[in-house]
């Protein structure tokens, strides 16, 4: 009987681990928060006094992180949401690959990785330093288990 306790008390470790908890007033525009269970960066922010009684409600927009797509939530102020841990990692880039969806990187320690990008800026620019032969690095962001490239940056020797 102990083993099924252990193991439900391990699945739910692990999923906690990918987001923390904040009061809702402490939230900031640009910051980060999960808004129906999809982590995004918060880009408009603005609070509201509610009845005699009430408690101040805390409208929130975010833009989910690896969709692009517009979230809304409301929040009394004095509750906890969700803020996911993102984590930002650069990579040497190698090559994209053939359908240009993936960014193929490597780490400092040599090993190869595969990333996904999205069509837009950060590919268009990707795409332009591999024709020019530019050594370069690319930024991958993380969070809750999905991971994006969101930039490059030059390679500093």
């Amino acid at each position: 009987m102990g083993d099924i306790e252990d193991q439900n008390f391990d699945e739910v470790g692990a999923g906690a681990s990918e987001t923390y908890p904040m009061q809702c007033s402490a939230l900031r525009k640009n910051g980060h928060v999960m808004i129906k269970d999809r982590p995004c960066k918060i880009v408009e922010m603005s609070t509201s006094k509610t009845g005699k009684h009430g408690h101040a409600k805390v409208h929130l927009v975010g833009i989910d992180l690896f969709t692009g797509k517009k979230l809304e939530d409301i929040c009394p102020s004095t509750h906890n949401m969700n803020v996911p841990n993102v984590k930002r990692t650069d990579f040497q880039f190698t090559h994209l690959d053939d359908d240009d969806s993936y960014v193929n990187v490597i780490d400092q320690d040599g090993n190869e990785y595969q990333f996904k990008v999205e069509p837009g800026e950060i590919l268009t620019d990707i795409k332009n330093k591999e024709s020019n032969n530019e050594d370069f690095l690319v930024t991958i962001m993380e969070a809750c288990g999905s991971a994006i490239a969101t930039g490059t940056k030059p390679m500093t020797k």
